[in-house]
């Protein structure tokens, strides 16, 4: 086998010896004769809470690589902080993984362990390791243990929404959802609620790029620990066997992600992360795939913000094993996992522990918890719904839109008293799609407005071109598709029109003749969004930004490069 390391430091010239003695710093020769070097692409931050304890498990995978006879090369790259950065984490999505893919490629490494957590770090991660294909393999951070307040359990996300409503709607005191706020994160770990971290965690782990049984493990527990150490050691033989994403994942592996991604009640955010990965595989996914495989799949996992329980209880439960093996024949029984085995294998010995947590596939939570597709006269490229999420007698509805053309303008309205607006009312909310915020934000979760949570309203249509948190609930249309930036139907609705939702038809329509919107000029600050950036990655990224259906990647970086590099560096 020769070592894609040996490129940089095999020799006896000038440019190996340039490579070797820089990298030496008291390590002996046979660090580089033959042995795998492999990177640790590390997304710890201090600015990145979820993931700041990442650092102690990098020391594990370390130990992991060492004892195989690998050498272990902790890389630092692009974090995102999802409660911090503004104006989203999702603008610098695309950024992170164009750096780690760079850098990847750039640099003498021969496979890598990638450590991800908060929402947006592992789709990332994900996305660099598939455009360079290397081998790779995840070891997510895992999910914070369960804090509790006035004796109640408290889901991360989740419970922010519902207390802030609750001020909101004057049954709870500013001064007590304050207090609150110390008990909400009670040790090192992303959110305990079935959020997008905690999703991407478990999908990433049913795509068969994270060792089966793994995900989901509370980060901390000592078992994440032993669980790095031995992904460590594998990842120095993925090297020796070539096994590169490129050489096991299918379409089959992504059909996999699909069924687990209904059967947990996942995060929504996951269908543009998982397109996005497709794409840098070249991987024939679409928006329709989400729905036809996964529409009908049973909804099994009692978790916040679809049912009761938290990320912690899903582990003591079981785990996502014994989930998936529920739901066993909806899966590819040859997609790979990167042990080279197939993932239904690792099915045989899970087993349930608590069914009020892990129901069996008799007697569901929901029968049908897919992400539903919509389509229609306002969103002709597509829409998604979370059915699990949101109020079974909203899912057929037709009412009047409120408009409100920015973020800015929703929050200057929503409370306003002589805002004409009731429960039958459809709330809609444009210019948040990846050009128009720039970066598709997650809040189409709009609050409701205050005089009606006053009078027990909890749930409304809500309509928006961006996106949703994976912790959110609510009957909510999002990832309208084209947005309202490109040129979308959303553009052109104005306050009063009626709007039909229908998601059993899979339909989302604007009750207006079509020669009256041909006549209809678009809200021009809708097309606008909310600034026209003139320089760095902002403007990079509302030029070349792809649509939701398409993943939100940038165009030129769907597929892969590989990872060769041509030329030396001196």
């Amino acid at each position: 086998m020769t070592l894609r390391s040996s490129q940089w430091y095999s020799g006896d010239d000038r440019n190996a010896y340039i490579h070797r003695a820089w990298m030496r710093r008291g390590v002996p020769d046979s660090a580089f004769e033959g042995r795998p070097q492999i990177a640790i692409a590390n997304t710890a931050s201090d600015l990145t809470p979820c993931n700041a304890h990442l650092s102690e498990v990098a020391q594990s995978v370390k130990n992991g690589v060492y004892e195989a006879g690998g050498i272990p090369l902790e890389l630092p790259v692009v974090s995102l902080g999802e409660t911090n950065v503004r104006p989203t984490a999702m603008l610098w999505r695309n950024m992170a993984a164009m750096a780690t893919e760079e850098m990847l490629r750039a640099n003498p490494i021969d496979g890598v362990v990638l450590l991800g957590g908060c929402d947006k770090t592992i789709p990332a991660l994900l996305m660099a390791a598939a455009s360079v294909d290397l081998p790779a393999v995840v070891v997510p951070g895992g999910p914070m243990l369960t804090g509790h307040f006035r004796g109640e359990a408290l889901g991360c996300g989740t419970d922010v929404w519902r207390l802030s409503e609750e001020v909101r709607a004057g049954t709870l005191s500013e001064a007590m959802f304050v207090k609150s706020e110390s008990s909400m994160i009670r040790s090192p770990g992303h959110c305990n609620t079935m959020g997008t971290a905690s999703t991407m965690a478990l999908v990433a782990e049913a795509l068969g790029l994270v060792v089966p049984g793994v995900a989901g493990t509370p980060a901390p527990d000592a078992r994440l620990r032993e669980a790095a150490h031995l992904t460590g050691a594998l990842t120095v033989g993925l090297v020796a066997e070539d096994r590169r994403p490129s050489t096991f994942l299918t379409k089959g592996s992504f059909r996999n992600a699909i069924v687990a991604l209904a059967a947990i009640g996942g995060s929504t955010n996951a269908v543009v992360h998982l397109l996005a990965i497709a794409g840098r595989l070249g991987i024939d996914l679409t928006i329709d795939d989400f729905d036809r495989i996964g529409a009908d799949v049973p909804l099994l996992v009692n978790l916040q913000p679809a049912g009761r329980y938290l990320m912690d209880d899903l582990f003591r439960a079981g785990g996502f094993l014994a989930v998936m093996r529920e739901v066993r024949d909806l899966l590819d029984p040859d997609a790979l996992t990167i042990t080279g085995r197939p993932f239904v294998d690792y099915l045989d010995d899970a087993k349930i522990w608590d069914a009020d947590v892990i129901t069996s596939r008799d007697s569901p939570l929901q029968p049908h918890a897919g992400i539903s597709v919509l389509r229609g006269s306002l969103a002709p490229g597509g829409a998604l719904i979370k059915p699990a999420a949101a109020s079974p007698h909203l899912l057929r509805h037709r009412g009047r839109a409120v408009v409100f053309d920015s973020i800015e303008d929703f929050h200057a309205r929503l409370d306003d008293p002589d805002l004409d607006i009731d429960e039958d009312s459809v709330m809609v909310l444009r210019g948040c799609g990846p050009k128009g915020y720039p970066g598709m934000p997650e809040v189409s979760n709009m609050p409701l407005p205050a005089k009606l949570l006053a009078k027990g309203v909890r749930d409304m249509v809500r309509i928006c071109d961006g996106r949703m948190s994976g912790t959110a609930y609510g009957t909510v249309v999002l990832h309208v598709t084209p947005e309202a930036a490109a040129g979308g139907p959303l553009a052109l609705v104005r306050t009063g029109d009626w709007i039909t939702l229908d998601v059993r038809g899979r339909r989302l329509d604007l009750d207006v003749p079509a020669d009256e919107l041909a006549r209809r000029m678009p809200n021009q600050a809708a097309v606008d969004g909310y600034a026209n950036p003139r320089r760095g990655w902002e403007r990079l990224y509302v030029d070349h930004v792809l649509q939701a259906d398409q993943g939100a990647d940038l165009d030129f970086l769907v597929g892969s490069s590989g990872s060769e590099v041509s030329r030396e560096s001196h």
